[in-house]
């Protein structure tokens, strides 16, 4: 009996172990798949580098702003937003129509295509070609407008463990890491926005965080007020009610009551840019 039982229980922990290296090895596989897939979204839209972190290409191209108040030593005045404005918009958009732009913070690899379906579910698992994968894509709120002129514009993105889509996010929690990278860049068809991160914090999923739509004065200054007051870095940085702020959001890692969101707004002396389509 005691022999039966123990060859139960070996069963039993071989068939977990088996299960549990085949979770790990599809996790594997939608990585790799995941990295090719946006690998290719780079190379088709023509950017001149292979993620946030340098480029390559004319004179000045490689030279990224570092810091808030850092200014390139040579070529353009904004050498990544001059790289992102010559991004093949159409060639993206020939694969998915969703796609409405492109996403990027200089310095680090967070820099991916930008979707908005018509519900906030399907990009969760799907790439930007969508191909079913758990790596998902980055996207917009289905509620906000892809002109980026809404006062709060939200975009989501998982917190991959390999550091892919919105997983650097999480070092926003230091000090230092937001003083190496304080700005957010999103391209779309209007031309290319520049966002200065401000605010970085967990937020209840049922906070005006994720408020849309938000028009009154008074709302409006709720919600700065909220962000700032609940930010865990202080970065000097502050938008007024008359601004346009991006939320960034993704999960902690702890569970699902709760979001960690990095917020930042619209520069107002960055030139924008039109694509050269």
């Amino acid at each position: 009996m005691k022999r039966i039982a123990y060859l139960g229980l070996k069963t039993l922990l071989v068939s977990g172990l088996v299960a549990g290296l085949a979770v790990v090895g599809k996790k594997e596989m939608d990585y790799r798949k995941g990295k090719a897939d946006y690998d290719s979204a780079k190379e088709l839209a023509g950017l001149l580098w292979q993620d946030g972190r340098g480029a390559s290409g004319p004179e000045g191209a490689g030279d990224m702003p570092k810091g808030a108040d850092a200014k390139p030593s040579r070529g353009p005045a904004d050498p990544f937003g001059a790289t992102l404005a010559k991004l093949d918009f159409a060639a993206l958009q020939e694969v998915n129509p969703d796609v409405v732009g492109w996403i990027a913070i200089p310095g680090s690899n967070l820099s991916y295509p930008l979707l908005q379906g018509e519900d906030n579910e399907y990009y969760l698992n799907h790439t930007w070609k969508k191909e079913a994968n758990s790596v998902g894509a980055i996207y917009l709120d289905c509620r906000v407008n892809g002109d980026l002129e809404d006062f709060n514009t939200i975009v989501y993105g998982h917190r991959m463990r390999n550091l892919s889509m919105f997983g650097e996010l999480k070092y926003y929690e230091g000090y230092s890491y937001w003083e190496e990278h304080p700005y957010v860049y999103i391209a779309v068809s209007g031309g290319v926005y520049r966002y200065h991160i401000y605010s970085a914090y967990e937020a209840a999923l049922d906070q005006n965080t994720y408020g849309v739509g938000i028009a009154r004065q008074e709302t409006k200054e709720d919600f700065i007020r909220y962000g700032l007051g609940h930010s865990v870095i202080d970065t000097g940085v502050a938008p007024s009610a008359e601004g346009h702020v991006l939320t960034l959001s993704t999960c902690t890692g702890d569970g699902h009551s709760t979001r960690w969101v990095v917020q930042a707004v619209r520069d107002s002396k960055q030139e924008i840019r039109p694509w050269q389509q």
